[in-house]
């Protein structure tokens, strides 16, 4: 386990099948079943932050060009136009 990681324990419910997978996986890896089930926990909390990344991703393209400040040099004055908001 990680170093200053602090553990909470908590009871979980697993088929049998589950269990017994867990049990032979962690034997050939010379772990504990609770790292494996950290490591899994670890892995559901990735997919979700990459789902949460995508959807963020997905709309910010979809709201691109959507807005229109009406000036053409934004590109190149952007700065200045930054500055300008600030000191409004």
């Amino acid at each position: 386990m990680g170093e200053g990681k602090d553990v909470v324990r908590m009871q979980v419910q697993l088929t049998e099948e589950q269990v017994e997978a867990l049990r032979a996986m962690a034997a050939s890896e010379g772990v504990s079943i609770s790292e494996l089930v950290r490591r899994g926990a670890d892995m559901v909390i990735g997919q979700a932050r990459t789902m949460n990344r995508r959807e963020q991703v997905a709309r910010a393209i979809a709201i691109a060009g959507q807005f229109r400040s009406g000036k053409s040099d934004v590109s190149v004055n952007h700065d200045a136009y930054l500055e300008e908001e600030y000191d409004a």
